[in-house]
C-alpha cells in the first residue's frame, strides 16, 4: 500500500461488491459489436494526445480521469489481449487476455502525461497482481500501454523511482507494454458511475469514496465547475 497521505486513495473494498456483474439483456443488445480503435505508435501532431491506462475496474477509473482539467474524453474499454472485438461477458472470464482500461484523449497544454501517471499510480494499488480489492482477475491488472517511446520512458522511470523510494510496501507489478488495439466497451459502461450512482451498490460503496478522496487530493487539477 502507498505510504503517506496518498495512501488514502488506495481503497480496499468491503463485502462482496465487485465490478464484474452480468449485464441485463437490454444492455447486451445495446452494443454487441464495437469498432476497433487503432492508434499510431508516434506522438499526435495536433493539439491532443492519447494515453491508455489500466488500473482496475473501468467504472472507477473513468469516474476519476474524466474530472481532470485537460482531459477531453475518457472512454472505458478493453486492451492488451488476443480476442478480437471482445464483449464485457467475455472479458470477465479472464480468458481474453484483455484488461479493463481507459483510453484518454487529453490536451498536453493543460495536463501532461506525467500528471496522468501521477494520478494513475496514486489512485490504485499497483502492487497487487491481477487484483484491485474484491475485483480479481487478469482483466483488473495494472498497466500502462504506451503509444510512443516518450511515454514508455516516462512510465518506466516513474515506476523505478516509486520502487526505489519505498512509496509502497511491496514491489510495483504494473506492466508497461506497447499499445496495439483498443476496443470501446458497450455503451452502458460509459459514464457508468454518473448514470448508476443511485442504483448500483458498487457505485455507492466502492466508487463514491474513492472519487471523494481523489477530489480532495487533486483539487488543483480538477475541471472548473
Amino acid at each position: 500500500m502507498l505510504k503517506s497521505g496518498l495512501g488514502l486513495l488506495v481503497l480496499t473494498t468491503t463485502g462482496l461488491f465487485s465490478c464484474a456483474q452480468q449485464p441485463s439483456a437490454s444492455s447486451e443488445k445495446e452494443t454487441t459489436k464495437k469498432k476497433e480503435i487503432r492508434m499510431s505508435t508516434t506522438s499526435n501532431t495536433g493539439n491532443t494526445d492519447t494515453a491508455t491506462l489500466a488500473n482496475g475496474c473501468f467504472w472507477c477509473t473513468e469516474a476519476i480521469f474524466e474530472q481532470l482539467d485537460g482531459v477531453i474524453s475518457a472512454v472505458s474499454g478493453y486492451t492488451g489481449g488476443q480476442t478480437e472485438n471482445p464483449s464485457y461477458k467475455e472479458v470477465c472470464t479472464g480468458e481474453t487476455g484483455h484488461a479493463e482500461a481507459l483510453q484518454i484523449v487529453y490536451d498536453p497544454a493543460k495536463i501532461s502525461f506525467d500528471e496522468l501517471l501521477e494520478v494513475f499510480w496514486e489512485t490504485h494499488d499497483p502492487t497487487t497482481l491481477n487484483r484491485q480489492g474484491n475485483d480479481v482477475g487478469t482483466q483488473y491488472r495494472s498497466g500502462v500501454f504506451y503509444h510512443n517511446a516518450e511515454q514508455k520512458e516516462k512510465a518506466e522511470k516513474y515506476k523505478t523511482e516509486l520502487d526505489k523510494s519505498g512509496a509502497f510496501d511491496k514491489p510495483i507489478v504494473t506492466e508497461i507494454t506497447p499499445f496495439t488495439k483498443f476496443y470501446p466497451a458497450e455503451n452502458y459502461h460509459q459514464q457508468y458511475f454518473e448514470n448508476n450512482e443511485n442504483t448500483n451498490p458498487y457505485c455507492k460503496i466502492v466508487i463514491r469514496p474513492k472519487v471523494d478522496k481523489f477530489r480532495k487530493v487533486f483539487k488543483d487539477k480538477l475541471k472548473k465547475e
